[in-house]
């Protein structure tokens, strides 16, 4: 099967020294782009993660520091593959919640512009686990009945996401599913558009999933104690929770995307103000000069107050006032 593409798919895997994504660095990338004349075009690279790799993450994707002690970092080649996925859409396993946020926070490390905006996002995990509930080896196996060799190698285990892909959309394509609220569908089809709908049901705003659009597509937090709760209402209610999130442990791009909304939000109060505080501008004061122009004004007359006084006159202060003055506060 041929994927029907708009515009090239690059699936990418990246092995890493853990799965923080505020701290942990990347230490291998595979990308495949696949364009829409079914051809592609793949780029690997071993990255230095200038940190040490724990033991226990070598023993999964077998690369150890000594392995990578000589490679370029990531600010050395990461304009190379921000210029590679130029104008591509995103997909590969589990890569919502972790090869996405993980590439943007190495791209804003390095001072790399790469915008996520404008992309479709695929994550065939998702697709799986609201399909089957099972894992990328099992998933391998039980759609193309094969056994991944050199499982955990980026290069690997891409291509293996990319042929469950397809093998999905042959099995799924004619499908019925139904959601949480009932509603039924048969979202697994061949446009990329579909499958970044079905992929991305929980909507997040950040891919960390600290922020996540509701169902009126406004953004809410997703964690701590205002879960549930509008991000700008909690700009309004507690401003101080924006400076405590951007000096937090919290991913870059987490971050990022609270930035836009705090700009949008003071932008919005910027324009309230303006129009509360609007100055009269000279055509309203001639229209206003011109609408009473010939009326008389209407001067009152005060009435008589027997009772009135006229205030007394003050005394000139004298050198003798000023000597009591002295005297009594001894000065």
């Amino acid at each position: 099967m041929k994927l029907n593409l708009k515009r090239p798919l690059a699936f990418f895997d990246l092995e890493a020294t853990g799965t923080n994504l505020g701290v942990d660095r990347i230490v291998e990338i595979a990308v495949l782009k696949v364009l829409p004349d079914g051809s592609q075009e793949m780029k690997v690279s071993r990255i230095n993660p200038e940190m040490p790799i724990p033991l226990e993450t070598s023993l999964i994707h077998g690369i150890y520091d000594e392995d990578i002690k000589d490679e370029p970092t990531f600010k050395q080649i990461g304009q190379e593959f921000a210029d590679f996925l130029i104008d591509c859409d995103l997909a590969g396993y589990n890569s919502n919640k972790f090869d996405i946020p993980m590439l943007m926070e190495e791209f804003l490390r390095a001072g790399v512009a790469f915008e996520l905006d404008d992309r479709k996002f695929v994550d065939v995990q998702n697709i799986f686990h609201q399909m089957e509930q099972r894992t990328l080896k099992a998933a391998y196996k039980f759609y193309c009945g094969k056994q991944i060799e050199n499982a955990h190698s980026a290069e690997a285990d891409i291509r293996a996401t990319y042929e469950v892909l397809l093998a999905q959309l042959e099995k799924y394509q004619d499908t019925e599913w139904e959601d949480k609220k009932g509603n039924k569908s048969k979202p697994v089809q061949n446009d990329v558009d579909a499958l970044h709908v079905f992929t991305n049901l929980s909507r997040p705003v950040d891919f960390a999933g600290r922020m996540v659009f509701n169902e009126h597509g406004i953004e809410v937090f997703n964690f701590g104690k205002h879960k549930g709760k509008c991000v700008e209402e909690v700009f309004t209610l507690e401003p101080s929770y924006y400076s405590w999130m951007q000096q937090g442990d919290f991913p870059l791009y987490t971050k990022r995307c609270l930035e836009k909304i705090w700009v949008r939000w003071n932008n919005k109060k910027v324009l309230v103000k303006q129009e509360t505080t609007r100055t009269v501008t000279v055509e309203e004061v001639r229209q206003n000069r011109n609408q009473y122009q010939g009326q008389k004004p209407n001067f009152q007359k005060k009435e008589y107050n027997p009772n009135y006084k006229k205030p007394e006159k003050s005394e000139p202060i004298t050198n003798d006032m000023l000597d009591l003055l002295k005297q009594k506060f001894g000065k």
